[in-house]
């Protein structure tokens, strides 16, 4: 899942797209370069971003959902949002799933929209707000607790109707490092909820903080995580560099086979 952010303050430098036409040919090249589906977000939700409107968020993504399947009509769109407004206006454009940092618990509206045209919805876990998330991150033990909280809300939602449910652990929301690293060592542990893992590590904290590197830097690093992620039993890698990304599904898919 390739991540297209139409934003002006992304944490990394290198996929902030706030030019419409910028975003939606950055989404076409990584579907040219293999990706099975776009994130779109127009919300930072980066530590300590400041939150927008629905409506000012929907301006930042409209056009490029529009280009995009314009281009590519078979293109799989992701719309990275907490909004219900925004999950409605998307899946009216033809966006096929929505992706909430929020798990439907901010606007009620929004799993209705889901519900409503039949919506996949990916769930995270996220100690807090991006406003104050990474202040005091604490848990007595970090897999057990958000592996709990993830299958009890998925329970709630489908209880609500939501059919297609996809679980984000929440990599760097509302985690240390460390948090960050031991959800990683046993994130098998997740699919113990039977439905698809979604892991979000590329360019994160937990790789340029432990390499005294940065954002910028952390390509080798997010290749070596995502391969870490799929040995442990990911469905879906959220990823702002494609190729490298399926480059490394295509060599642990043949180490399976062999």
């Amino acid at each position: 899942m390739g991540i297209v952010n139409c934003t002006p303050d992304s944490f990394f430098t290198g996929n902030r797209f706030a030019a419409t036409d910028v975003a939606i040919n950055e989404g076409l090249g990584m579907l040219s370069a293999g990706a099975n589906a776009l994130d779109i977000g127009g919300q930072s939700t980066r530590p300590n971003a400041i939150e927008i409107s629905a409506h000012e968020e929907w301006q930042r993504i409209r056009l490029v959902i529009n280009g995009i399947l314009e281009a590519r009509p078979d293109a799989i769109l992701s719309v990275d949002t907490f909004h219900g407004e925004v999950a409605q206006r998307a899946l009216e454009s033809g966006a096929f799933m929505i992706n909430d940092v929020y798990a439907g618990q901010k606007d009620d509206r929004l799993v209705h929209a889901v519900r409503t045209y039949d919506a996949p919805l990916v769930i995270m876990h996220m100690q807090g707000t991006p406003s104050n998330m990474q202040d005091d991150p604490r848990y007595t033990n970090a897999n057990a607790e958000i592996l709990r909280w993830l299958s009890l809300r998925s329970k709630v939602l489908q209880e609500q109707g939501i059919r297609q449910l996809v679980v984000d652990p929440g990599f760097g929301f509302g985690k240390t490092v460390e948090h960050n690293y031991q959800l990683l060592k046993s994130l098998d542990t997740f699919n113990s909820i039977e439905l698809p893992v979604l892991a979000g590590v590329s360019r994160k904290s937990m790789i340029w903080k432990t390499l005294s590197n940065s954002p910028e830097e952390s390509l080798n690093g997010t290749t070596a995580l995502h391969a870490w992620a799929l040995s442990g039993g990911a469905h879906i890698l959220r990823v702002h560099d494609v190729k490298e990304a399926l480059e490394t599904v295509l060599l642990f898919n043949a180490m399976q086979s062999s």
